[in-house]
């Protein structure tokens, strides 16, 4: 299947990150994200509740309202580094993380995206269902869990640097 190519503002990392790429990439910014929509969830309620009194403990719905706050913050966060990946938002800093932890793997001959027991077809399907995936988080939460080759990115780039 030919990949999409997509003209970015800011050069293409990965076009269908791995989850733990992405959540190892987080940013100080990420988590005082998540944190504040963490927060704001059962803060809005509780605001809520001082507008319209409801005239019941609402301690429950402020737990579940964190517990929502919590999720839904972790899939913005998630959102925002994958738009960093694909070149949609500044990504200097991932770019360099990108080069420094891919060329190792080039270098002691590791493959670059690890490796997966699963078939090639498998592979293929997960990358084509995963793929942009974060922009429909709204409707149906998916991450890429499975390491395969189809990354929209070449790799040769990161076999003929050497990090001395």
């Amino acid at each position: 299947m030919p990949q999409k190519v997509v003209e970015t503002p800011y050069p293409l990392i990965d076009a269908d990150p791995h989850a733990s790429r992405v959540i190892r990439y987080f940013r100080l910014s990420d988590f005082a994200f998540w944190g504040a929509a963490t927060g704001a969830f059962p803060a809005a309620l509780y605001f809520w509740d001082m507008a319209d009194p409801s005239k019941v403990k609402i301690r429950s719905q402020l737990r579940l309202g964190g517990l929502l706050g919590f999720v839904g913050g972790f899939l913005m966060v998630y959102q925002r580094s994958s738009f960093r990946f694909w070149g949609w938002s500044e990504n200097k800093r991932e770019e360099e993380m990108d080069r420094k932890e891919l060329t190792e793997r080039a270098r002691l001959g590791l493959p670059l995206y690890g490796e997966s027991p699963q078939p090639e077809w498998v592979q293929s399907a997960a990358y084509r269902n995963s793929a942009f995936s974060q922009l429909k988080f709204h409707a149906f939460p998916m991450f890429n869990l499975v390491n395969h080759p189809h990354h929209g990115t070449d790799p040769s780039k990161y076999k003929g640097e050497d990090n001395s």
